[in-house]
């Protein structure tokens, strides 16, 4: 997953040892980490990107990509695959800087990279969770057909109060081989 995007304006490519600058130039900021689970923490140090850039926060092995404009790593876009009898599903996860917001981008790169991982993969299932007070973000997954299934009632504790999660799918007919 390395085509261009946008008009070659976005590149998804694996996340670099030389990307810790423009992680930390990104990331640390409350409004992108405001959406996000506590493996985002704000404020993000250089020891968080750090740790990041070395795998110990995600599996940088797998389908997780830095999303780069201009030669820069502004974002960055993954699953999270089942294991035994989940293996045909997945959850999507997805960040971008703030300086990129509202430019249709994220919409973009999720209806690019959706389809390609699901085919590299496997999968019957892709879901995704919005914490409620992001809705640019179930525009994001709406717009690229997935499926509002619910809210999951304050189930995240994060900067000292609990939220509420709205859930998304998107589903792929999926055949047994018989």
């Amino acid at each position: 997953m390395r085509e261009p995007l946008l008009g070659g304006r976005v590149r998804l490519r694996p996340w670099q040892a030389g990307d810790l600058d423009a992680l930390l130039e990104h990331a640390n900021d409350a409004a992108v980490s405001r959406g996000l689970s506590t493996r985002f923490p704000y404020p993000y140090t250089r020891a968080d990107g750090e740790a990041f850039l070395a795998g110990q926060v995600l599996d940088l092995r797998g389908q997780v990509f830095a999303l780069e404009i201009d030669g820069r790593a502004c974002g960055g876009i993954g699953v999270t695959q089942g294991k035994d009898e989940r293996r045909f599903s997945a959850s999507l996860g997805y960040w971008l800087g703030q300086r990129y917001w509202g430019q249709g981008i994220m919409t973009t790169v999720v209806g690019a990279y959706v389809p390609w991982v699901m085919d590299t993969l496997a999968l019957a299932r892709l879901s995704a969770q919005v914490m409620a007070g992001n809705p640019a973000s179930a525009r994001v997954l709406l717009k690229n057909g997935f499926a509002e299934e619910g809210t999951e009632r304050q189930s995240v504790f994060k900067d000292g109060q609990l939220h509420d999660m709205r859930c998304f799918a998107l589903i792929r007919t999926w055949m047994q081989s018989t």
